[in-house]
């Protein structure tokens, strides 16, 4: 009887934290309001130049995103008054939980449920609390030649992204933490994950245009530009991506039914992409 309650009254806790998280993500999509996010720097090496790198970091070291958020849902046809504001919190001294690459679902499960734990227990930020919160590592880029996969959750709107302590990598790093802030809404991967290759329509930022290859932008959650059938280019920051068709309708930008089709069943009506 006793372990039956037990469950019983895990299985409530669950349910209750699954609707908070629901409504939670739900009411962040309404775009009724500036979607609040907060960036949580964190020295992801312990190096000096990582360190050196989260201290220089001021409010506004982040706001080619909310620019990138608020061209993009204007030519959406999304008139919203700053679709997103970025506060930056003090630096976190503590190391996140990593996730395990290829780990199982159930593995997965357990690591999201011990990331929102962490969060919780490191969720300092000055002002009202965030809706959505990435934790941010740094690191040397002189030592890291490569870096671990990003994560970025809806279940909770908590993103684990991991980017070089360099000015020079600013753009780089910002097209990673949207692609992660954008996860956490809801928007999905639009590249094949064994090549890399954004996948044709979805993962293009102008599949209509003519020829197809090259593309000039990159669709953000396709992740990179495509140049010829088997090669495409990271972009170096925000200025050279796109919100596509589908992504929009994902996030609640949709402004007409088939928003989630293929692009092509999608009425051009909204202007050319000028960035």
């Amino acid at each position: 009887m006793f372990r039956a309650l037990r469950i019983a009254l895990l299985l409530l806790i669950l349910a209750t934290v699954a609707q908070e998280t629901w409504l939670a993500r739900s009411r962040a999509v309404s775009w009724q309001d500036p979607l609040r996010v907060a960036i949580y720097p964190i020295n992801g090496d312990g190096s000096a130049a990582a360190a050196r790198y989260v201290a220089s970091l001021t409010p506004t070291s982040f706001a080619a995103i909310e620019r990138f958020f608020d061209e993009e849902a204007r030519r959406h046809g999304k008139e919203i008054a700053r679709p997103v504001e970025i506060a930056v919190a003090p630096p976190v001294a503590d190391l996140p939980p990593q996730p395990r690459r290829g780990g199982s679902t159930l593995e997965s499960l357990f690591w999201s449920l011990r990331m929102r734990y962490w969060a919780w227990r490191h969720d300092a930020v000055p002002g009202m609390k965030p809706q959505a919160r990435l934790f941010v590592l740094f690191f040397d880029p002189a030592t890291h030649k490569a870096l671990p996969h990003s994560v970025g959750i809806d279940r909770g709107m908590i993103g684990l992204i991991n980017a070089y302590a360099s000015r020079a990598m600013a753009g780089s790093n910002a097209v990673i933490i949207t692609h992660e802030l954008l996860h956490t809404l809801g928007a999905t991967d639009k590249y094949d994950p064994a090549s890399g290759l954004p996948t044709f329509p979805q993962g293009y930022a102008e599949p209509e245009r003519a020829p197809r290859h090259p593309q000039v932008f990159a669709e953000i959650m396709g992740g990179r530009i495509p140049l010829a059938d088997h090669r495409a280019d990271i972009p170096d920051s925000l200025d050279q991506t796109l919100i596509g068709d589908v992504t929009a309708g994902e996030i609640g930008w949709a402004i007409w039914s088939n928003a989630v089709a293929p692009y092509w069943s999608s009425p051009a009506t909204r202007p050319p992409p000028t960035r």
